[in-house]
């Protein structure tokens, strides 16, 4: 395991990169779909990283806390699993069911869409307003180790000010996990 910080590629105002990522549904899932909304979490995540793991609970949370507000929400595997079979999409079926997820999960074969977006670690978080406009890339929590208890919530906190039409407190909180495993 390589752990990494995430790093600023989209600044904030920037436009979310277009995507069209298989579903765990079995359908084909694209930007476009998720318009309406009036906030649009991604994150890039992976069902073996300890990081990852030790947020399930917090992503379906933050999901079931702020959807019926308009919140939607998709979490991207963009990880190699020829290298990593954990993360097989049959594998992502699994966790999707064991972790009761009720927001979308997608493979980025390709890991295009990572590079896009500038993701490098798992897990790697990016909200956008309605306009699909980037207001925080950030940590979820101050908890940035799996052993870790959390006592700030930053992207609750970024969330909430999107939802209100106003700025997030921060535009830019170092997200800390396991490597992206990049196609050799």
């Amino acid at each position: 395991m390589v752990l990494l910080q995430s790093e600023p590629k989209l600044k904030a105002g920037d436009a979310a990169p277009p995507f069209e990522l298989m579903g765990i549904d079995g359908r084909k899932h694209r930007l476009e779909d998720y318009r309406g909304c009036k906030a649009f979490l991604v994150v890039f995540m992976c069902n073996h990283c300890p990081y990852v793991k030790a947020k399930f609970s917090r992503l379906n949370q933050i999901f079931g806390k702020y959807s019926p507000f308009g919140l939607k929400m998709v979490g991207i595997n963009p990880n190699d699993f020829r290298q990593y079979p954990e993360d097989s999409f049959e594998n992502m079926k699994k966790v999707a069911a064991e972790q009761n997820f009720k927001f979308d999960y997608l493979i980025d074969e390709t890991q295009e869409v990572a590079k896009a977006y500038g993701a490098v670690c798992t897990p790697d978080p990016f909200l956008f307003d309605s306009q699909f406009r980037l207001a925080y890339h950030g940590r979820l929590d101050d908890a940035l180790s799996p052993d870790k208890t959390p006592t700030k919530f930053e992207m609750e906190r970024a969330i909430e000010a999107v939802l209100a039409g106003k700025k997030p407190p921060h535009e830019f909180l170092h997200s800390q996990g396991c490597s992206i495993k990049w196609k050799i």
